[in-house]
This record gives structure tokens, sequence and C-alpha cells, in this order.
């Protein structure tokens, strides 16, 4: 909500072609976190309660459209591409009516923080009917500079390849975001030239427009790790590194151990119980959630996955996405699971698959299990009854049941199914022939 008390209307500039990134995805579709960055952005802005969310879109605007349209996002067309201020003006259309204020924002600009927003919508006031976004980077480069007074108020902002040489000496830098006073917007975009090195309409010219009416913009600062913006591949890698940083200090204040932070990668949507440990090089894909006092050991990857309380991961598994572990079970050491359930106090250990099952409370499989869950054409289940033992190195070949307290001899490939406290076997019988290794080397002209 705006000072004015009115919810703000958002507009989200998506239009550019992002040619650094070399990719058929759009740019701001791009991830981090396991979300599109656009989505991300999304995500901040809902907290503002907007009346109105437009998205501004361009280049591959279909794929844009999709990824927004569920969220019930307006979209506007920039065609051709003029710039910043002719992409806000193709908005209008959308917001007829609006006479709250209007926050623009930029879609590879993700990690922008719903508090800076609600600051930069709180400076726009009947005086001052302005508020841009500016930081200090360490290398100011191209940015374009806002030149303020010690309160604040911009007095000129400038583009950097328009900028004199001691306007370029000044370290405080637009981040192009702004809230402007809905019923002006419009008027100041309409009377903004293109009379510069780039020949484009810029957004920021509407500052020094409204200055020449005598009214007012001020600037608010940000960090810049809130402002980093994607315009490669290596500017996404930064901001994935911004946001794992941001995220592993968010999971170790509310209590959550991380023994190799730097080592660990959470997705946006990754949930931590009380007292949960993880240790060096984990990966957290999204849909994951942890209960309390879970412990991941280190080299596992886990996706799509719920963990309760108790559980224990690893080290080196792999946990795809339906996987869930109830309270005190335990998927070891090279451990794949995919839309499996263990049971309370469940175990598989060592080098087991186990797909598309259901495994009962207190079971144990044994080393080198794998459940054949996958007939070339479809995938069967396989349900391993409560406190069932599967012995080493045994195939279930789904669909099959195993019930409750029934044991699977070690090496067996079981085809069908299996009674509960019952032993099944389904190996070849064991044959010696006394002497015959002997024979066999001597015949190969071997003495030993």
């Amino acid at each position: 909500m705006s000072a004015s008390g009115q919810a703000p209307a958002v507009i989200i500039l998506a239009a550019g072609k992002g040619t650094r990134m070399r990719s058929d995805t759009h740019k701001v579709l791009h991830p981090i976190g396991g979300r599109p960055m656009l989505l991300h952005l999304f995500d901040t802005v809902a907290t503002l309660s907007p009346a109105q969310v437009v998205v501004v879109v361009g280049d591959r605007a279909a794929q844009v459209e999709a990824a927004v349209a569920p969220l019930g996002a307006a979209i506007a067309v920039q065609e051709p591409q003029l710039g910043t201020a002719h992409a806000v003006l193709q908005a209008e259309a959308e917001l007829a009516g609006h006479t709250g204020p209007v926050l623009i924002l930029f879609g590879d600009v993700p990690l922008v923080g719903a508090a800076t927003l609600k600051a930069l919508l709180a400076a726009v006031s009947a005086e001052v009917p302005i508020a841009v976004l500016g930081f200090r980077p360490a290398d100011p480069g191209a940015y374009g500079r806002i030149l303020a007074d010690a309160g604040g108020r911009i007095t000129k902002m400038v583009e950097a390849r328009d900028a004199l040489p001691e306007e370029l000496a000044v370290p405080l830098c637009n981040a192009g975001m702004m809230a402007v006073a809905g019923e002006l917007l419009w008027r100041l975009l309409k009377h903004v030239g293109n009379a510069n090195a780039a020949g484009e309409y810029y957004l920021p010219d509407i500052v020094m427009l409204a200055k020449a009416e005598g009214l007012q913009a001020t600037v608010i600062e940000a960090a810049e790790e809130e402002l980093l913006g994607v315009n490669s591949r290596a500017d996404l890698a930064r901001a994935e590194a911004a946001f794992q940083a941001r995220r592993r200090r968010e999971v170790m204040e509310a209590g959550t151990t991380l023994v190799a932070p730097e080592t660990v990668f959470l997705a946006h949507d990754t949930r931590f119980g009380r007292d949960c440990v993880v240790e060096p090089f984990v990966v957290f894909g999204p849909g994951v959630t942890l209960g309390d006092r879970v412990v991941v050991h280190a080299h596992s990857h886990l996706e799509g996955a719920t963990l309760g309380d108790d559980s224990a991961v690893g080290p080196f598994a792999r946990l795809r996405p339906g996987t869930e572990l109830e309270a005190g079970a335990k998927v070891g050491n090279f451990v794949e699971t995919k839309k499996a359930r263990l049971g309370a106090g469940a175990k598989a250990n060592h080098l087991t698959y186990l797909g598309d099952a259901e495994v009962g409370a207190g079971a144990n499989i044994g080393a080198g299990t794998i459940t054949c869950n996958y007939d070339g054409f479809a995938k069967h289940q396989t349900a391993i009854g409560a406190g069932a033992f599967i012995g080493s190195n045994s195939s279930l070949v789904a669909p099959v049941a195993i019930g409750e307290r029934a044991i699977v001899g070690a090496g067996s490939v079981i085809t069908r199914d299996v009674a509960a406290d019952s032993l099944a076997i389904a190996r070849g019988r064991q044959e010696g022939h006394a002497g015959w290794a002997k024979r066999f080397r001597e015949g190969q002209g071997r003495k030993t």
C-alpha cells in the first residue's frame, strides 16, 4: 500500500530481446533457485497487494504470457521496442481509470526486496509525486547517474552515455525502477523525447519533465545485491550466487545447520523444520520440505520430496519427485527413490532403487534391491508391507506385493505376490562339484 492509502498498480518491463543470453528461452524465464526470475519478482510484488499487474512484452511474447497468465497479470505489447518510456506507455490502456501510484519494475532485476518496494511507494506523495530507486555500485560503469541534494531530492538524472565527466564521477546510480503518481505518469510519458545518443525514449526523462513543472522527485537507495540485472549467463550466475547467499542466511537464522554453507544449493521453496543438519555438497531442487531434526548427509540431491521428523538421507542419495519419508525413515548411500513412500522407521541403506513403491513402517530393504517398475510401456506399483525384510540383491518385478513381516531371500527375483509372514526365495539352486576347479586349472595347463 502506498503513502496515499491506495493500492498500487505494477508495470513489469519484459520486452527486451535478451540477445546476450544466446538462448531460445526468454531472458526473464531463466531460473534462479529453480524458479523463473520473473516469477521471483511476482512473488515480491504479491506482498504489495497490487490493484493490477501489467507485463509489457515484445520479443518471444508468447513465452512470457504463458508464464504469467495463470497469475492474473495483464499483458501489453511493445512493438517495436523504442526505449523504457515507450514501453511503460504501452500499459496505459490496461490501467485506464487507475488513480493510485504506479510502480515500474524490470523483469530481469528479480531480487529486489519487498521492503525496498514498500519504501519506494511510501515516498510518493502529493508534494513528491516521483520516487526513483538508486544504488551505489562498486563499478558505476554504464549506469545512469542521479544527482540529488542532501535530502534526497533529485536535481538531475542523466544516462551515462549522455553525461558530462563530472556527472560520471557521481557514485549514485539509477536502478531504473520508480514509483509515480498515476495521474501524472501518462502525461509526462507523452512528452518524453528521443534526442539522445541512443535515439530512445528514456523513462528517467520524466523526472526532469516534472522538475520543469515545479514538481519534486526523490531517490530511495537500496543495496546493490538487490538490484542485480541479468543480461548474460554471467549475470545469471551472479544473481544465482546472490540468491543462494540470501537463502542460506535465512535458513541458518531460522535454525538449520549448514555445515559448509557455500556448498549447499537451495531452491526458492526449500523448507526446513527445527534443528535440521545439512552436510556439504547437497543440492535441493524445487519442492523439498524437511521436518524437524532431519539430517541430509553429503553429496545428496533432493527434488520434490517430503522428509518427516528424524529421517535421514545420504550420503550420495538421490530423492526424486514424489518421494515421502515418514518419521525416522532412512535412505542411505547410493540409493535412488522416485514416487516412493517409506513408512516410519523404514530403511533402505545401500545401493538401492525404489520407484513407484510403498514401503511399510519398519521394513528393511537390503543392499542392491531394485523395484522393476517399468515394463517398457507403463509404470507399475510395488507394495512392501510393514516389517518386511528384503534380502540383498533382490529384484521386485512390479506389479507385486510383499506382505507384512515377510522375508525375501537374498538374490531373489520376485514376480508373484508374497504372503505375510512367509519366506520367498526365487533363485537357482546352488550345486557343488568336488575337485572340479582343480581339474579345470590342470586342463588349462596350470598347476595352481
